[in-house]
């Protein structure tokens, strides 16, 4: 979501990043070349390009590519027909470099030490000063593809009600959203595997990260004392130059756009087409909105809901996703749900989205296919373990990830029998 003169206040429109593998046709191994399709596609090697609705940027890792609303939407169902043509274009890119665009949220064997060729071009220093800090050859930095999905706030009032609903929900969210069951050729023992490295990735400088889930805040200049001056501070011994002092650096699980007016999440798994990632973040906003309107978000309890309690939940819902038992009797209350109890984080969702009455407008057509799929057949980590099924031979693995990047191309999600 770009700058504008007037800030758009709470969902007047919607933001969505969604980065994507680049691999062989054959053999699905990583292609570091980011920047040959960026060079096809412009005449020149740009960090960003933009194409009427949509744009492309480059990332860390040379084998991963952005595409991303340019600027804020306010159709979700014709936004994710804009990320679909974009990946059929892209495709079309590609098949003279004899490779293909891969979804999903982690490569399933890449060598992350061996395989990671960092962005070359225009902000190379600021990968290598991530590099020289953090280390990035390590799953954590080079093997991560995520959605981004920007909500935009007006002023105090609003960005302090859009990050407390935030917060509420976000231990929930992989339940939705994971797709990284698989890493290093073997099953990982966490649905969202993605998350479980992204929590480590910065732990030589904890406050980068925290918890995953951001701590409560208020105003803009909290935010900016409270978390981004920890993190300053923290990063200045190692980073006199400030390379890396900009608000991008916090790699919470939710992040404060000022830049933008916007709150980011960051922790959503990139799914097998661009509807089903389109349609949870509708799902998310439905829910936010609701959270919001109906004064949850500004209750002072909420506000000041210890993270601690939130990560402990985000903790169950990385390793069991849709299956993960939501026990703490008081957040499900504060949500609202009905249903007495400990409940399966699947079954919270559905509960959730049916309180919102005019959600299905809201993801109407293949926005609403795709959750569908999500709500009744598992999140796509569960559906790509029930394909492979115990069976991790290379050879297995590629048969099941290919049929994800045709599922990406073709615009339809990946079913739990084949």
């Amino acid at each position: 979501m770009s700058s504008r003169a007037r800030p758009l206040s709470l969902f007047e429109a919607t933001g969505i990043e969604i980065e994507y593998m680049i691999v062989d046709r054959d053999s699905l191994d990583v292609r570091p070349i980011a920047d040959e399709l960026i060079c096809a596609e412009a005449g020149v090697i740009e960090s960003e390009i933009e194409r009427g609705a949509m744009a492309w940027s480059n990332e860390l890792a040379l084998h991963v590519i952005e595409l991303k609303t340019n600027g804020p939407a306010t159709d979700l169902a014709a936004t994710a027909e804009s990320f679909q043509s974009e990946v059929r274009h892209i495709a079309e890119i590609l098949q003279g470099h004899h490779a293909m665009l891969l979804p999903g949220a982690m490569h399933p064997w890449m060598d992350p030490d061996r395989e990671l060729r960092l962005w070359p071009h225009e902000y190379n220093p600021i990968y290598e000063t991530f590099d020289r800090i953090f280390g990035c050859r390590g799953h954590g930095w080079a093997n991560l593809q995520s959605v981004h999905v920007n909500l935009p706030f007006a002023d105090d009032r609003e960005l302090a009600a859009l990050h407390s609903a935030i917060r509420m929900l976000m231990p929930i969210m992989p339940a939705l959203s994971a797709s990284s069951p698989i890493f290093d050729g073997s099953v990982a023992g966490v649905l969202d595997a993605r998350l479980a490295a992204y929590r480590d990735n910065a732990a030589r400088v904890p406050s980068v990260g925290g918890a995953v889930v951001p701590e409560a805040i208020l105003t803009r200049a909290q935010y900016e004392d409270e978390i981004l001056g920890r993190i300053y501070r923290d990063l200045a011994p190692l980073d006199p130059q400030g390379v890396l002092r900009h608000e991008w650096v916090n790699a919470r699980g939710c992040i404060a756009r000022f830049d933008r007016m916007a709150l980011e999440i960051r922790v959503l798994d990139t799914q097998e087409h661009p509807a089903a990632d389109v349609a949870i973040a509708a799902a998310l906003a439905g829910v936010l909105r609701h959270l919001i309107d109906n004064g949850v978000a500004e209750r002072a309890d909420i506000r000041n809901w210890p993270t601690e309690r939130l990560a402990a939940i985000l903790d169950d819902t990385i390793r069991d996703a849709d299956r993960a038992t939501i026990a703490d009797a008081d957040y499900r209350q504060a949500l609202g749900v009905r249903t007495p109890g400990p409940i399966r984080a699947n079954d919270l969702w559905r509960e959730l989205l049916e309180s919102i009455g005019d959600f299905p407008r809201a993801v109407r057509g293949a926005l609403d296919d795709a959750l569908r799929v999500i709500l009744d057949e598992g999140c796509l980590a569960r559906r790509l373990l029930r394909r492979i099924d115990g069976d991790t031979r290379r050879e297995a693995l590629r048969e099941v990830y290919a049929e994800l990047g045709e599922c990406l191309l073709e615009g339809r999600s990946l079913r739990a029998d084949a």
